[in-house]
């Protein structure tokens, strides 16, 4: 499974909902400049979400987004279902092998249970460790 552009930036949108949990709606303009990505794009992601109960929506001249419920109560996992549909990295066939079903199964539930058992307040509060990739500079 991998996950598309829908996925990860209706997770950046979530993370910056997070951010600003409680301090009032943000606009998509914003977060689509802040993170440079297509604000169109960000508004087809959006409505999903609203669909879903993950988002609400304000309108008006200070309105935007603000996150539906606490996001202690939102995990990376209800956010990837809404936009990518279920989490099955292979189909799993009827007439599979018993030893290559148990592994996809095994996968599959692997998946399931990192996204499922991480928090939107993780993950908008993330500041890295000492392995994060991101926080080594390479020169060439």
């Amino acid at each position: 499974m991998k996950i598309s552009t829908k996925g990860r930036y209706g997770l950046t949108i979530m993370m910056a909902l997070a951010k600003k949990h409680g301090e009032g709606p943000i606009s998509l303009k914003s977060i689509a400049k802040d993170h440079g990505l297509s604000e169109h794009y960000l508004e087809q992601l959006v409505g999903p979400l609203r669909n879903a109960g993950l988002v609400k929506s304000v309108r008006g001249a200070y309105g935007g987004y603000t996150l539906a419920r606490d996001p202690e109560n939102i995990t990376a996992g209800d956010i990837i279902r809404v936009l990518e549909g279920p989490i099955t990295p292979v189909e799993i066939l009827d007439d599979e092998e018993p030893a290559k079903r148990d592994l996809w199964i095994k996968i599959r539930d692997a998946v399931k249970g990192v996204l499922d058992s991480t928090t939107l307040e993780e993950l908008a509060s993330y500041s890295g460790g000492e392995d994060d990739q991101e926080s080594y500079m390479f020169y060439i």
